[in-house]
């Protein structure tokens, strides 16, 4: 198991704690990481683009002219898409562009991407945040006194109102929990910190 440093909201180190090698020391494989990262961005595509065929689109349905004697093409209805406002040929439907990997593969991603950061020495460990109140500057001042910028924090605190939205004014600064942790989030942000308590949950719900 790999020792990491505890620090306190003043950047002290207050003790160590042991990360699992099985979830924090896996071996990184990047085709892994991006069919994970490839299906979770598919997954948010709305899909909801949509054009109006000709049964849909708004006009009357009788014949133009006459078949035969105008000289002109054979028409039938002005919802023709060979019209101009008539319907769309093949056009876009609602649709969903989610695809599945296989929950095995995901948990090994999620491995990864927690080993990933170890590697990269850019996972930290807080003992408590301790805030009393919703306070930005108050949260600000420690991530500064921390030097971490570009930041996703997990927590598992019973209560942690006053850290999400003490965050929401930080740019580049996001806060879920254990249940919420997800292989794009820890890619897309520089640094991962972690309070100390939610690291027996990670390790409970990959282990």
């Amino acid at each position: 198991m790999a020792a990491v440093d505890v620090l306190n909201s003043a950047g002290e180190k207050v003790s160590e704690t042991q990360l699992p090698d099985e979830i924090f020391s896996v071996p990184v494989k990047a085709s892994v990481l991006h069919d994970v990262v490839r299906s979770q961005l598919a997954s948010r595509r709305e899909g909801t683009a949509a054009s109006k065929t000709r049964g849909v689109v708004k006009g009357s349905t009788r014949k133009l002219f006459r078949q035969k004697g105008t000289g002109n093409a054979r028409a039938g209805s002005i919802k023709s898409p060979l019209r101009k406002g008539g319907g769309i040929i093949f056009g876009p439907s609602p649709r969903s562009y989610a695809y599945k990997v296989p929950k095995k593969v995901r948990k090994l991603a999620l491995k990864m991407a927690l080993s990933s950061k170890c590697e990269e020495k850019s996972l930290f460990v807080i003992d408590d945040f301790k805030l009393d109140q919703i306070k930005t500057r108050q949260l600000a001042s420690v991530l500064e006194v921390l030097k971490l910028n570009n930041l996703l924090i997990v927590s598992d605190a019973q209560d942690d109102t006053l850290l999400e939205l003490s965050s929401r004014n930080i740019p580049h600064v996001k806060v879920i929990k254990t249940a919420g942790l997800n292989v794009y989030d820890i890619l897309k942000y520089k640094h991962l910190l972690l309070v100390e308590s939610s690291i027996q949950n990670i390790q409970g719900r990959l282990s």
